[in-house]
């Protein structure tokens, strides 16, 4: 009996598991504009290989932050003026390694740390004004919960929630209406996303990206004020600025986390987890 509860269970859920992945492998996607949005520099690490590879499929890939980043360091000396510039730089020099050009960074100048106290209202119509100018395919996003709140510190949490609220808002033209009438925008639906940073066990997508594992790790060695001994006391954006052999073991522990701790299957993968509909049915077990 209890054998076959587990089968009628199993085959009941097949559906769902099925159609929850992308029709079309993400390896395979061109001719889409992805809109990436996080929080702040570095947000996209994760998302490196995929990122890259759909740039170079030919796909046209957005970089969204909502913060510079501005707040993140042990160093007593550091200014918030100062360290946004610094990761401002780390951004763009990630992304030039990805093959994304600076002019497809667009940040949103919040205050790291302090995301959720922001005016929601002005925050989400900042998002839609670029999701109607951008005309996105795809959007990429911290997972808000599959059922459920997914837990994340405060500006990730706020801006997975930020993301598919601006994309739902982006739909109705009766929304922020003088983006449509005065400045020639035009609503758009999002019906395709790839939420990164899920619970374990929720991913449904798989990326292979063997063939751009090397470009992440020279994206992620970019982030020094972050991932070395920078973040307690900055002495240059170089891994030659680091002391002794820092630099060297950095980039090193930067190869094991994509070789692998991303690793399945023997090769450096990134998981996701795809959904495919309306943006109010993003955190739905519906889908």
């Amino acid at each position: 009996m209890k054998r076959i509860t587990i089968l009628l269970a199993f085959f009941a859920l097949t559906p769902f598991l099925l159609f929850a992945q992308p029709e079309t492998p993400v390896e395979e996607w061109t001719g889409r504009t992805i809109l990436f949005i996080g929080a702040h520099p570095d947000d996209d690490g994760g998302s490196h290989g995929t990122m890259s590879m759909l740039q170079d499929n030919g796909n046209e890939v957005y970089v969204m932050l909502l913060t510079t980043g501005n707040v993140g360091t042990g160093d007593p000396t550091m200014t918030r003026d100062r360290l946004a510039k610094i990761r401002r730089q780390e951004e763009v020099d990630a992304l030039k390694e990805l093959g994304i050009p600076e002019e497809n960074y667009i940040n949103l100048g919040y205050t790291d740390g302090m995301l959720e106290f922001a005016d929601r209202e002005e925050v989400v119509k900042r998002i839609v004004w670029w999701i109607r100018k951008l005309q996105p395919t795809t959007l990429m996003a911290f997972d808000p919960g599959y059922g459920y709140q997914q837990w994340h510190k405060t500006d990730h949490r706020t801006a997975s929630y930020l993301a598919v609220d601006a994309a739902r808002a982006a739909e109705w033209r009766l929304i922020f209406p003088s983006q449509i009438i005065n400045e020639g925008l035009k609503e758009h639906s999002v019906t395709d996303y790839l939420f990164y940073s899920t619970t374990a066990g929720h991913e449904n997508t798989w990326v292979d990206i063997s063939d751009y594992a090397e470009n992440k790790v020279r994206s992620l060695s970019k982030y020094v004020s972050q991932f070395t001994s920078a973040f307690d006391n900055y002495t240059g954006p170089n891994l030659e600025d680091l002391p002794g052999n820092e630099g060297e073991e950095f980039l090193e522990r930067m190869r094991r986390r994509v070789f692998e701790r991303g690793a399945k299957d023997g090769k450096p993968m990134e998981s996701f987890r795809y959904y495919r509909g309306n943006p109010d049915g993003a955190g739905s077990r519906r889908d």
